[in-house]
């Protein structure tokens, strides 16, 4: 595997987030690390992302690594099919989206877990970061996104 260095991305528009979901696609995080501070008005996930770049197309083997996604300004927090009852439960993160408001620049961030689990944020605008650790170990449990043949 490529020696690839920790990313560290920051989003304040619907391009800059694109980045940010694809980076995050096929991560887990166990419900007791869905987090959110109202009164710092601070939403965070604390992640076991698949390295998805520097990924070789033949590759048997993969990496994960520890990271943060963390959005500010956040509002209000809603969820469907997401219960923090059991903490041990694993969570795969597929896809974050945001749509505007109609009064800019705030709007609705929604991550979409597998199994129709979705957490829709209000925030007051779009601000979110993703910092990886250093902490980094191999997987041979890759993502697959291709039907399964009966």
């Amino acid at each position: 595997m490529a020696d690839v260095k920790p990313l560290r991305l920051l989003a304040e528009s619907v391009e800059d987030l694109e980045v940010i979901s694809a980076a995050i696609q096929d991560s887990v995080v166990k419900a007791e690390n869905l987090n959110y501070e109202s009164r710092h008005r601070r939403f965070t996930l604390e992640l076991n992302r698949y390295r998805w770049e520097g990924q070789g197309k033949r590759a048997k083997e993969g990496e994960r690594v520890r990271s943060l996604l963390a959005f500010d300004g956040v509002l209000g927090v809603k969820t469907r099919a997401v219960n923090k009852a059991d903490p041990e439960m694993i969570l795969s993160l597929l896809q974050v989206t945001f749509t505007p408001s109609q009064e800019p620049p705030g709007g609705t961030v929604t991550l979409l877990f597998a199994g129709d689990g979705e957490i829709a944020l209000d925030v007051e605008v779009l601000d979110a970061t993703l910092l990886d650790s250093d902490y980094v170990w191999p997987t041979r449990h890759l993502p697959n996104h291709e039907r399964r043949r009966r």
